[in-house]
């Protein structure tokens, strides 16, 4: 995570990588990890984070987990009436 998140470990890490350091999108290998990860940040950085955001149904379909924070609801609803827009 260190790695594509920060640019300077990442260019200690991958010091040929065009893209070290510059990530905005993670993709984790099971469920547990990816909130787990994505919970830490969210409240440690204190930043916006949207999702998950699910792709792929006939009609948009998102999800919201049991310790979401009001602004996640507010956005997981913004997100879901764009992706009804424009489906």
């Amino acid at each position: 995570y260190d790695a594509a998140a920060v640019e300077s470990v990442g260019k200690q890490k991958a010091p040929n990588s065009p893209v070290a350091g510059q990530a905005s999108v993670f993709i984790f290998p099971d469920l547990n990890t990816g909130n787990t990860t994505y919970k830490a940040v969210q409240r440690s950085a204190n930043a916006i984070s949207m999702g998950p955001v699910l792709q792929g149904m006939r009609k948009p379909v998102n999800d919201l987990s049991r310790g979401a924070l009001v602004d996640d609801i507010v956005y997981t609803i913004a997100i879901t009436a764009v992706q009804a827009a424009h489906s």
